[in-house]
C-alpha cells in the first residue's frame, strides 16, 4: 500500500507526555487523527486526518484542514453546489494527488439506501462515487467535500506513529468535515477532548496555517 507521512523521529515533549497521560483510542473508520503540536513533518502541522479505512492491510485517510484555491465548479460543476463553503478542492494528502475522493454528510434521517453510489464510513458520512448521478443526492446531502490525494500507511506504520505520540485519536463529528474557512478545526477538535489535550488548542508555531 502507498504510504503518506515519512517515518518520523517524533515523540518530543508533546508526543511523549500527552500520549502517555491520556487514555489511548484505537483508530477506526470515521475517527480523527490529530497532529501533535510538535509534529516534525511540516506537511502535517496542525493537521486533522479523517480516517476512511483502517484494517490489517493498512490505513487510509484524508487531511481535512488543507484547502486549495481551485473551485470544485471548475472541474466538477455538477457536484459543486453540494459542497460546503468554501467550495474548493481540499488537499487530502501526498499520495496520488491526481485522485479525487468525495465525502458527503447526509441530512439527519436520510436513508442512504435511497441513493446509489454511496459507501458508508461512519454515521451520516459516506464516500460518494463521483461517476454516480448527483441529482439523486442533491436533496439528501447536508454538505460535501472533495479531496485530491490522500494519506496512507502500510500495515503497522500508523501504530508506530501513534506510539511515538505523533497523532492523537479522537471521535469525529460531521461538522468537522464541513467546517467553514474561519474555523480552526485543529483547535476546535482539541478543545473537546479529555485533558490534557485542550491545553494545547491555542499552541501556535511560526508558519502555522489552518
Amino acid at each position: 500500500m502507498d504510504t503518506g507521512p515519512d517515518d518520523l523521529s517524533g515523540g518530543g515533549l508533546f508526543g511523549d507526555r500527552l500520549y502517555d497521560a491520556m487514555d489511548k483510542r484505537d483508530p477506526v473508520a470515521g475517527s480523527l487523527l490529530i497532529a501533535a503540536p510538535d509534529m516534525p513533518d511540516p506537511n502535517f502541522k496542525r493537521a486533522i486526518i479523517y480516517v476512511i479505512e483502517h484494517d490489517h492491510s493498512g490505513s487510509l485517510g484524508v487531511v481535512i484542514t488543507r484547502r486549495s484555491e481551485t473551485p470544485v465548479e471548475t472541474i466538477l460543476p455538477a457536484w459543486a453546489e453540494m459542497c460546503a463553503p468554501p467550495a474548493v478542492f481540499h488537499i487530502g494528502g501526498p499520495v496520488k494527488p491526481d485522485t479525487g475522493i468525495a465525502l458527503v454528510v447526509l441530512g439527519s434521517g436520510v436513508d442512504a439506501e435511497t441513493s446509489s453510489g454511496l459507501q458508508q464510513i461512519e454515521g451520516r458520512v459516506h464516500v460518494v462515487d463521483l461517476d454516480s448521478d448527483p441529482d439523486q443526492l442533491r436533496d439528501n446531502v447536508e454538505g460535501m467535500r472533495v479531496f485530491v490525494g490522500y494519506t496512507g500507511w502500510a500495515p503497522g506504520q500508523l501504530q508506530g506513529e501513534l506510539d511515538r505520540g505523533d497523532w492523537y485519536v479522537a471521535p469525529s463529528l460531521p461538522s468537522d468535515l464541513l467546517a467553514p474557512s474561519h474555523v480552526d478545526v485543529w483547535g476546535t477538535v482539541l478543545r473537546r477532548q479529555e485533558m490534557p489535550l485542550p491545553l494545547y488548542a491555542t499552541f501556535v508555531s511560526d508558519g502555522d496555517v489552518n
